[in-house]
């Protein structure tokens, strides 16, 4: 038998070193300049990008025109604790007034940014109504995974502006509010723009329905959780062991759960972390928990950005000058003036909601979308879709990692 070389170099423990390299650069490089650390996301992008092209034979995730299954159950779970996390950040609700910027960005920004978006993808990247519609649903809601330098901070901090509560709760709810969009652009694909047969059912089921059922899992399931966490067994409730996994297993079952009787688990589980926040406010095991599932966003999320970084180079064969106009426009121009739009008489000073209005970072959701609409139909413009959702995540959150320090203590200085 013949004997391995004593220094083996495989290719898969290169990978593991490389991941290691640079997610500590990418968290490191930042503080040489800055305490901030929003530029991460973008380093680990480029710095995945530029393994896969520098080290030759390299293990990469597959290409997710091909496979999208990997990609969208690792951004599926990661969306998932980032949204229950969102939820868990919010210390105080009320007063409910605080929540009309929230609605209008939901309500009003959203469908016209998805409207601009789809009219951009067919006047300009060339593409089928289907195709221009799902373009609009993936890139219109803003990430709850990339946009924490924006939102408020964890339980018990406060700091809670009406900049931070609007984006961190228009963040945790709108993935969800994006998917009957989703549906939209499948149900166009396969019946055609004809609304005359599909319009109705897809009002009750898809917009109504299953609206619904999320909101009403995400309550009932946080009430439940709370239960279990704080209540029984009296004198020895598991809150106050400290174990965060008993709760995110508790997420893991409400949206599983949700799902299965096809409501939408993203809008469930952003209702069981605004819930279950509400049941004995002040208790530690709250801190305990948003930390513990921050943790494991920012593991799963960090892998996913140098995963997307190491396919950039296969994703960006399709791009096209025409990609470029489509993503300046939407970071420049139509989520900065649909969200102005939407929070007009809101009572909202010029500078605040200039910053609402801009920092709508793209990033985990619109992977997660497009992989599930790729997973359940073939697309025309699959190709030219993930060429051009790639390019607004990388050129999101450079512009706006390396703006938004700027931008929240020019708000400070007010």
């Amino acid at each position: 038998m013949q004997q391995e070389p004593f220094f083996g170099l495989n290719s898969y423990h290169i990978a593991l070193a490389v991941i290691g390299v640079v997610v500590i650069l990418a968290r490191w490089l930042p503080r040489l300049v800055s305490k901030r650390e929003p530029a991460s996301p973008p380093l680990m992008i480029l710095f995945g990008a530029g393994a896969a092209l520098l080290i030759p034979g390299i293990p990469t995730m597959p290409d997710p025109r091909q496979v999208p299954l990997p990609w969208e159950l690792l951004s599926e779970l990661t969306v998932i604790v980032a949204l229950f996390g969102a939820g868990m950040r919010i210390d105080s609700l009320r007063p409910w007034k605080r929540w009309v910027p929230t609605v209008r960005m939901l309500a009003i920004a959203m469908p016209l940014t998805i409207l601009a978006i789809a009219l951009l993808g067919v006047g300009v990247a060339g593409l089928t109504a289907a195709g221009a519609i799902l373009l609009g649903a993936v890139l219109a809601p803003t990430d709850p995974v990339l946009a924490a330098d924006v939102q408020v901070g964890p339980p018990h901090e406060g700091d809670e502006s009406p900049v931070r509560f609007t984006l961190t709760t228009e963040a945790g709810l709108n993935d969800g509010l994006a998917f009957p969009f989703v549906y939209l652009g499948l149900i166009v694909a396969a019946e055609g723009l004809n609304p005359g047969a599909w319009a109705l059912d897809w009002v009750l089921r898809d917009v109504v329905y299953r609206i619904v059922l999320g909101v009403a899992m995400g309550w009932i399931g946080g009430r439940v959780l709370g239960y279990i966490l704080f209540k029984v067994p009296k004198g020895a409730v598991l809150a106050e062991t400290g174990s965060g996994v008993i709760a995110l297993a508790g997420v893991l079952l409400c949206y599983g759960s949700t799902e299965l009787i096809e409501g939408y688990g993203f809008i469930a589980v952003a209702v069981l972390g605004l819930t279950l926040r509400r049941i004995r406010e002040e208790h530690l095991f709250h801190r305990q928990l948003h930390d513990f599932s921050e943790s494991i966003e920012h593991a799963l999320t960090a892998l996913l950005l140098i995963a997307l970084g190491s396919v950039l180079p296969v994703l960006f064969t399709d791009l096209t000058w025409t990609h470029f106009v489509v993503a300046l426009a939407l970071i420049l121009v139509i989520r900065p003036l649909s969200g102005w739009i939407a929070l007009t008489k809101t009572g909202i000073g010029r500078r605040e909601r200039a910053v609402i209005s801009v920092y709508g970072v793209r990033g985990i959701g619109s992977i997660y979308y497009l992989c599930y609409a790729g997973s359940h139909m073939e697309f025309t413009n699959e190709g030219a879709l993930w060429s051009l959702i790639a390019l607004v995540i990388l050129m999101s959150t450079i512009l706006h990692g390396f703006s938004v320090g700027w931008a929240m203590d020019r708000l400070k200085e007010k």
